[in-house]
Parts: C-alpha cells; sequence; structure tokens
C-alpha cells in the first residue's frame, strides 16, 4: 500500500497552505486590524471562524465523500447540487477570485511604478495568466511546482512581515470604529466572508484529493487522513498570518488611517519599515501569494468543467484563463464592490451545506434535512445579499426585522428553524 513520507505530507500542507493564502487573505486582515483597534480580539476570533475554521471543515467534509462538490450536494439532487457547485466555481474561477489575484498582485507590488492608466495592467495580466495556465496544464506536478518551490519563498516573506509587524509596530493600537465599536465579532465574521476562503475550499478539496492520488496513494481511508492533515498545516499557518496582519492593520492607524481596503495599510507599513526594500517584499509575498491561488483555482475549475461537460482540460484551462484575465482588466474596486453581495449570498448556503454534512452520520435520509434547510439558506441568503447591494427596498420589511438582520445575517434563525424541523420530519417519518 502506498503512502507518503513525511516530506511530501509536509509539502502537501504547504500547496494546501498556497492555494488558500490569495489575494483577500492579505488585504482584508489588515483592514480588519484596523477598524477593529482595540476590539480586534473577538474581532479576529470572528475572522478566524469564516478564514480558517469554515475552510478546514469544508476540507475534512470533502475528504470523507472524496474530495468532489458533487458528492457533498449529493443530498439535494443532481440538478439543484449542480447549479450550486456551477455558482460556486464561477464565483471563485474566472467572475472574481481568479482575476482578484491579479489585480490585487499589480495594485500593491506593481501599480505605483507605473502612471494611471489600463496599459500597465493589462500588460500584467497577460503575463500574469499566462504563467499561471502553463502552470495549470501540468496538475499532477502541481505539489513539486507550489508546495516545494514557490511556498517556501511566499513562507519566508510572510515571516520577515509578521515579525516586523509584531517586534516593530508602526504605532500604538488605535480606537474601534464604524459597526466594529458595537459588534466587532460579527464584523470579523463578515469580513471573512471576503477571502473566499470557504468557497476556495470546496473548490480546492478535489486539487487536494487529485494530488494525493497523483503520489499513487489508492486507499480511500489514506486519501482522507492526507486531506485532514494537509488541511490542519494549511489552517495554523493561515491563523498566524490572519493575527499578524491584523495586529499590523491595528497598530496602523496613522499611516492611512480612511483606508477601505487593506492595500494602503501594507504599503504604508513596509514602506515606513523597510523602505524601498519594503516595497520589493511586498511585491514578492502578494505576486507568490497570488500565483499559487490562481493556480489551484483554474486547476481545479478545469477538472470540474472537463469532467461536467465533457471537454478537453486544457481547452478549459486556456478559456478561463483569457476569461480571468478579462475580467481582471474592471480593475480591483469594481471587482470587490461586486462580489461583496453575491458572497454574502452564497456563504449561508455554503455554511448550512458543509455543517450539516458533517453531521451525516446523524440522519436517516439526509435528504429530509438538507432540503428544506438549504431552500431556506438561499432564500434569506439572497435577501441579504440583496441589502449589501444596497437593494434593502426589494427585502420584505419583516425578513429586516429578523434577529441579526441588521448585522447581515437574516439567514440564522430562519435555517436553524429549518433544520430542527428536518431533523424532526427524519426522525418521526417513517425510515427510507
Amino acid at each position: 500500500m502506498q503512502t507518503l513520507k513525511l516530506s511530501d505530507l509536509i509539502a502537501l500542507g504547504f500547496m494546501t497552505f498556497a492555494l488558500f493564502l490569495g489575494a483577500g487573505n492579505i488585504i482584508f486582515p489588515p483592514l480588519v486590524g484596523l477598524l477593529a483597534g482595540d476590539d480586534m480580539g473577538p474581532a479576529a476570533l470572528g475572522f478566524l471562524l469564516t478564514g480558517v475554521g469554515l475552510p478546514l471543515l469544508t476540507i475534512v467534509a470533502l475528504a470523507r465523500v472524496g474530495g468532489g462538490i458533487a458528492a457533498l450536494t449529493a443530498p439535494v439532487g443532481r440538478v439543484a447540487g449542480t447549479t450550486f457547485g456551477v455558482l460556486v466555481y464561477l464565483a471563485i474561477g474566472p467572475f472574481f477570485a481568479s482575476p482578484r489575484t491579479a489585480t490585487v498582485s499589480f495594485e500593491i507590488g506593481f501599480s505605483r511604478f507605473f502612471d494611471v492608466g489600463t496599459g500597465p495592467l493589462l500588460v500584467y495580466s497577460v503575463i500574469y495568466f499566462a504563467v499561471v495556465m502553463l502552470i495549470a496544464l501540468y496538475p499532477s506536478r502541481l505539489i513539486d511546482n507550489v508546495g516545494k518551490f514557490i511556498t517556501p519563498v511566499l513562507i519566508a516573506a510572510l515571516v520577515l512581515l509578521g515579525a516586523a509587524a509584531l517586534l516593530e509596530p508602526a504605532g500604538d493600537i488605535g480606537d474601534s470604529r464604524g459597526a466594529y465599536q458595537s459588534a466587532p465579532l460579527v464584523q470579523g465574521f463578515l469580513h471573512g466572508y471576503q477571502t473566499m476562503d470557504a468557497l476556495g475550499a470546496l473548490v480546492f478539496g478535489i486539487v487536494i484529493v487529485n494530488a494525493i492520488r497523483g503520489r499513487n496513494v489508492t486507499d480511500i481511508r489514506l486519501q482522507t487522513y492526507y486531506a485532514i492533515w494537509a488541511a490542519v498545516i494549511a489552517a495554523v499557518g493561515l491563523a498566524l498570518v490572519y493575527v499578524s496582519l491584523i495586529y499590523l492593520g491595528a497598530t496602523s492607524a496613522g499611516l492611512h488611517p480612511d483606508a477601505t481596503t487593506g492595500v494602503p495599510v501594507l504599503a504604508g507599513f513596509t514602506q515606513q519599515t523597510f523602505g524601498h526594500f519594503g516595497s520589493v517584499v511586498l511585491a514578492a509575498v502578494i505576486v507568490c501569494a497570488c500565483l499559487t491561488t490562481a493556480v489551484g483555482l483554474i486547476t481545479a475549475c478545469g477538472e470540474y468543467f472537463s469532467a461536467l461537460l465533457g471537454v478537453s482540460y486544457r481547452k478549459v484551462v486556456v478559456l478561463f484563463c483569457v476569461c480571468s484575465m478579462v475580467v481582471a482588466n474592471l480593475g480591483l474596486t469594481q471587482l470587490i464592490a461586486v462580489s461583496v453581495p453575491v458572497l454574502v449570498g452564497m456563504y449561508p448556503v455554503a455554511i448550512t451545506l458543509v455543517l450539516l454534512s458533517l453531521m451525516g452520520r446523524f440522519w436517516r435520509s439526509a435528504p429530509r434535512v438538507f432540503v428544506p434547510a438549504l431552500a431556506v439558506a438561499t432564500v434569506f441568503g439572497v435577501a441579504d445579499g440583496l441589502n449589501a447591494a444596497g437593494l434593502g427596498a426589494w427585502v420584505p420589511a419583516w425578513v429586516n426585522a429578523l434577529p441579526a438582520a441588521s448585522l447581515g445575517l437574516a439567514w440564522l434563525v430562519p435555517v436553524f428553524v429549518a433544520v430542527v424541523a428536518g431533523v424532526l420530519f427524519d426522525r418521526l417519518a417513517p425510515a427510507p
């Protein structure tokens, strides 16, 4: 029976860590720290719940069913499951996450060296996605390409940045502001949505399992075991990165007090701490992090749509790289503005799906619990998404009167009620 060596397992964990550590994972934690200020403790906890805890649980759930989103959504039927899968892969692939990796790496790493205009971003995005395409066309070598070569460079740069934030902070911890003054835990939780880590985990699960299979590990239990350990390694790494970046933001209020993203906070800190060398370090961190994430996203999308549509994996990879390049040229601000309502609408479904899947052994008939719970999560997730898009007038008043609705969590109570009702029906109805 084929097993992984310790070095291969560590490389797998590094690969998983690098796949998750993309654009949003670096630009949003400093903003959380900046806004939370002296309330950064509960804010960080909320951020870690959606940015670390939920992706870890998602990888575990996917590993238990073989790594594919289709198996995870099986209890709701093929049509509903495929629809959700397509939406997840498009959101995490060519529509939002993949293009964002290019725009963020350009904005932080290179935009300061060019005059305002679309030309430099266009040239950069063409080169960027050409590199992504070349790596993604050879997925069986993903562990070697990412886990053993690119990730160590990324980790070294992050260690340097994190150590500087902890040992040489830019200033004192500022005061909390805005919604963080009254609900730092919830605001941190919601900001964690924007990392797209939970949706990314739904995509990366199959990448991780296939990477293990690529090492000739055929035993299902071993595949699950290795996938869980890879997720744990990645979770520890992500938690350390998030905590250090949140602290960096909390102690950098004097640099860019009116920042709306973490980009100027990071840029200001590195410039003050390292000077021009800091700009080079930051560019290296961002480019490596975003590149590895984009490779994972495009690889996963290629495998999913190739199997779904029966077309060549290589054709899907090329098409999605071209689409991502085109969307990236819309710019970072527009991408973030459009993605937030979509993520707010999709996350309730993803969270409910993962938690119910982990409790699968308790259901006599999974569809009896999954179908009502996910239907309710979809409806109220859409309502929260409309509110996030500034279209609250389209949402019935009674929905906005629900507990936690003002915080963007109108779905919590209805989904809980739907789960309870589904469980009662599952227990009281005749066995299927």
